[in-house]
C-alpha cells in the first residue's frame, strides 16, 4: 500500500473512533511512526486529509452498494447484503463524526451530502422500483418519498440527539433498515423477508 493510502486508511480509523475535532496531525504522525513533514508532503493540511479519507470511504461504500445490486438475485437480497455491508463498514463508528464534518470540514461534509442526495437516493430508489417490478414490494409505493425517507433514515443514527447513550449504530442501522423492507414489502416479500433472515442468522 502507498503512503498516501496507508496515512488515509490510518487517519480514518482514529476519526472514526474518536471524531475528527479530537485528532490532530501530530497524533496521526506519532501513530504511524512518521514525520509531520512526510504528513505535509502528501496532504496540504488536516482538512485535505480529511476530505480525501471520508471521500475515499463514501467512494468505497457507494462501490460496494453497486456490487450488492449486481450480485444480488432480487431487491431484498440486495438489501440483505447491505445490511451485512453495514455490519462491517460502520461498526465501532462514532456517530459524532458527522457532526464535525459539518462544523469543521465543509468540503468533507459536502461530499456526504451529495452522496447522500444523490447516488444513495438512486440506489435506494432503484431497489424499490426493482423490488416492485418482482412483485416483492407493494405496488402501491411512493417511490419518491420512500426514497426521501430512507435516505434520512441511513443518517439518523449520526445525529447524537436521536439515539443518546449507549446505543450500537450498526444494531440501530440494521432494525431501522429492517423494518423499513417489511413496511415496503408484499405477501410474497414477506415470505421471501424470512427466508433470507433465516439464511443470514445460520451464517
Amino acid at each position: 500500500m502507498e503512503i498516501q493510502e496507508r496515512i488515509m486508511d490510518k487517519a480514518f480509523g482514529l476519526f472514526r473512533q474518536f471524531g475528527t475535532r479530537s485528532i490532530t496531525m501530530d497524533d496521526i504522525a506519532e501513530k504511524m511512526g512518521i514525520s509531520k513533514k512526510t504528513l505535509y508532503a502528501h496532504f496540504s493540511d488536516k482538512d485535505d486529509l480529511v476530505y480525501q479519507s471520508i471521500s475515499g470511504f463514501i467512494c468505497e461504500i457507494h462501490q460496494e452498494c453497486l456490487e450488492n445490486k449486481q450480485h444480488s438475485k432480487d431487491a431484498i437480497e440486495e438489501l440483505f447484503l447491505v445490511m451485512e455491508m453495514i455490519d462491517r463498514k460502520l461498526r465501532n463508528i462514532n456517530p459524532v463524526i458527522i457532526l464535525d464534518l459539518q462544523k469543521a470540514h465543509p468540503k468533507a461534509y459536502e461530499v456526504f451530502l451529495d452522496y447522500q442526495q444523490n447516488h444513495l437516493a438512486a440506489v435506494i430508489a432503484e431497489n424499490l422500483e426493482r423490488g416492485m417490478k418482482d412483485g416483492l414490494y407493494r405496488q402501491d409505493l411512493n417511490v419518491r418519498i420512500l426514497t426521501n425517507y430512507r435516505v434520512h433514515g441511513c443518517t439518523l443514527c449520526f445525529q447524537p440527539d436521536a439515539f443518546p447513550g449507549e446505543y450500537d449504530m450498526t444494531k440501530v442501522q440494521q432494525v431501522l433498515l429492517e423494518n423499513f423492507l417489511y413496511g415496503v414489502a408484499s405477501s410474497k416479500g414477506y415470505k421471501l423477508i424470512e427466508k433470507y433472515k433465516q439464511l443470514s442468522q445460520n451464517k
